[in-house]
């Protein structure tokens, strides 16, 4: 199957028919334990913390899809994110992109730094920076893009090549762009981390992380921790993200063509002071976006005047749902002051950039001209005094 492009392999894998029973779906496997038929050597399978049937195909299916060699499926992106960090040991420095999404902000400063391990943000679009940061102790470099909620945008393969003169290991955050539109590996990643929760799965109805490596030493210590730590993806939820990748191309397909048109909306409407999105040719990441990404994705953010401004804008939408999370089929509007970014210091969101008027769409497979008469209607409420609403 190596042949065959992304769009295929979401169809047609060594998981498209069940060599046992010819079935077109993988077999939910819920078994905790197997039977062996000797006393010293087990079969492929003894206890499902350390392998499932299930799990191996959606670990299978993303190594594929992503170029790498193994996967791993982890109880959440959270899980996956701080699994992966576990290979830092006291004294290790991390190099991380400066607009992290929240929960990694929170595990890297309230878990992490109590185990020794430093840390230091950095804006990664400013290799300048970059090239500053590295300490003799560093030992890794954690990049996000585009980075979530600001949608920055960090040239992958410059930041890797920095990574790799100093001898460190590299992640990323694949999350908003998924295998389709981004090929990390083919930029000098090591680690690829996802939510699965988001897009791959793509239907509000599950959590999960993903993680993929191509090298062998890298496996092998990624596998030993998920195995240690135990948290691994149950069976039900490995099969609700291996039907969610079926449709995976159909559904980017749409949201990054109607994310297009209401990014260029967004971006002439007078009450609207900032969109970032980096598909946008206005935008400034526009070109290193296109050098390494098929497109500028699903997800863009934009910035009314205040809070105020926000809460009636909410208000009045009907259509996307206010929530936290992305990459669903429904369009989801979140306010990334209080959700994605709510364990962030206010300080420290000020100095990032995510204000109080900042929203983030992640956009899903309504209609694009009904979702732009319905933000229409809304900002034609907002900035308005309360009593004449």
């Amino acid at each position: 199957m190596s042949n065959y492009s992304v769009q295929t392999k979401l169809l047609h894998n060594d998981y498209s028919v069940d060599k046992t029973s010819n079935g077109v779906s993988v077999p939910i496997q819920h078994a905790s334990t197997f039977h062996q038929e000797d006393i010293s050597e087990f079969g492929q399978y003894d206890y499902a913390r350390s392998g499932n049937p299930t799990r191996d195909a959606l670990e299978t299916t993303i190594a594929d899809l992503e170029g790498g060699t193994h996967g791993f499926a982890f109880a959440s992106g959270m899980a996956a994110v701080s699994s992966s960090l576990m290979l830092l040991s006291k004294g290790d420095h991390l190099l991380i992109t400066e607009d992290v999404y929240g929960g990694t902000f929170r595990f890297v400063t309230q878990v992490l730094s109590r185990f020794g391990i430093e840390h230091t943000f950095v804006d990664m679009t400013k290799l300048d920076e970059v090239k500053a940061a590295f300490q003799s102790n560093t030992k890794a470099v954690f990049i996000e893009t585009p980075s979530n909620p600001l949608l920055k945008v960090t040239d992958i393969e410059a930041v890797t090549q920095l990574a790799k003169e100093h001898d460190c290991i590299s992640y990323i955050d694949n999350t908003f762009l998924t295998p389709l539109l981004q090929k990390p590996f083919d930029l000098g990643v090591d680690i690829i981390i996802h939510s699965a929760t988001k897009f791959l799965a793509g239907h509000s109805d599950v959590v999960a992380g993903l993680v993929v490596v191509n090298d062998e030493e890298l496996a092998q210590q990624i596998g030993f921790l998920q195995n240690s730590c135990g948290a691994i993806l149950g069976p039900q939820d490995c099969w609700l993200v291996l039907r969610g990748l079926k449709t995976l191309h159909a559904r980017m397909r749409q949201s990054v063509e109607s994310a297009e048109k209401l990014a260029n909306y967004l971006e002439g409407h007078s009450l609207i002071t900032k969109v970032y999105y980096p598909g946008l040719i206005s935008n400034s990441y526009y070109d290193v976006q296109q050098k390494q990404a098929k497109n500028g994705g699903a997800v863009l953010s934009f910035e009314l005047a205040n809070e105020q401004a926000v809460e009636q804008f909410v208000e009045r939408l009907k259509l996307p749902v206010f929530a936290v999370s992305l990459g669903a089929v429904e369009s989801i509007l979140s306010y990334p002051r209080n959700m994605s970014h709510g364990s962030m210091p206010d300080h420290d969101c000020d100095q990032r950039g995510i204000t109080k008027g900042l929203l983030r769409l992640s956009v899903g497979l309504e209609d694009v001209d009904e979702l732009i008469a319905d933000f229409e209607q809304a900002l034609a409420y907002t900035n308005q005094p309360a009593n004449t609403i």
